[in-house]
């Protein structure tokens, strides 16, 4: 169906339908999370990622390159396994886990903003007026959805929310190391969580006593998760980057994933959406588009 279509048009449909997977997702943290702990959630979504990742690069003829890559894994490359997927979902989760889907997934999308202020001490970039305009807009956003979350649950998490601003300076530091590396990023996400896998079996053994209920609800989420956010979401990003002559317009598309995930977060979680969680969203996503200009 999409061979007939301009490569443009190839572009925007990949890129849609990643952002439509992306805004599903944090739905599906919060309902596998009411069933498994965060380090749980994170192995099983690691493992399913792995299969799917070695499945598409079966596909593309890449998975014997993949595999022979691994004999020339560095310090590097395993630093990066620990920030994505280890370090960064497990705190990403666990905020998750403290506060409403509504606060946690708006928050996350100041990563971009977090980005602006990594680059300055990384990659020698200056911050300018526009920069601290997008700065002081997008964690004002920041504050008010905190006192959205507050009216959902009455009371605020400090905790979970540092978590989530934390996962959100780990997810841009990870990018910024990234900017030099070379290897197909389709092989080097399969690298991240196969290098995960016996860390978080690790974890797992010494972590304190770990509280589950096997339902099918939680599998089947844990499933999704490592399907699509991990594996899927990611491989049609880069489809429609490959098939775009312009990726600054493919790349506002990004712009979408937050909203709809707020209605659907309303529809599936029954979180009653306030109307300070729209306002929050709309001072971030205007202060990760101004921050990002210069980024």
């Amino acid at each position: 169906m999409l061979k007939n279509l301009p490569s443009e048009s190839k572009a925007v449909a990949f890129g849609l339908t990643a952002v439509l997977l992306w805004s599903t997702v944090a739905s599906a943290f919060k309902i596998a999370l009411n069933y498994v702990p965060p380090i749980i959630l994170l192995f099983g979504a690691a493992l399913v990622s792995v299969i799917v990742l070695a499945v598409i690069l079966q596909c593309q003829g890449k998975l014997s390159l993949a595999l022979k890559q691994l004999a020339q894994l560095n310090l590097n490359t395993f630093l990066l396994g620990l920030i994505n997927p280890v370090f960064y979902y497990l705190i990403l989760f666990e905020a998750y886990d403290r506060l409403p889907a509504q606060v946690a997934q708006p928050v996350n999308y100041t990563w971009a903003i977090t980005l602006s202020l990594l680059s300055v001490p990384i990659l020698g970039h200056r911050l300018n007026r526009r920069d601290l305009l997008g700065l002081v807009l997008g964690y004002a956003g920041v504050v008010i959805i905190s006192m959205a979350g507050k009216n959902v649950t009455g009371h605020l998490d400090p905790i979970g929310l540092a978590l989530a601003l934390l996962s959100t300076l780990l997810w841009a530091g990870y990018w910024l190391l990234n900017t030099k590396s070379k290897k197909d990023p389709i092989i080097a996400l399969f690298h991240n969580f196969l290098i995960s896998l016996p860390v978080l079996s690790l974890l797992i053994l010494f972590w304190p006593t770990i509280e589950m209920q096997w339902h099918w609800q939680g599998l089947t989420a844990i499933a999704y998760v490592g399907l699509f956010e991990m594996g899927l979401a990611f491989v049609f990003w880069q489809l429609a980057l490959k098939h775009t002559n312009n990726s600054a317009r493919i790349g506002t598309l990004i712009f979408i994933s937050p909203f709809i995930s707020l209605f659907l977060i309303s529809a599936i979680l029954k979180e009653p959406l306030q109307l300070q969680s729209f306002l929050g969203l709309g001072f971030i996503i205007t202060g990760v588009v101004i921050a990002q200009r210069q980024t």
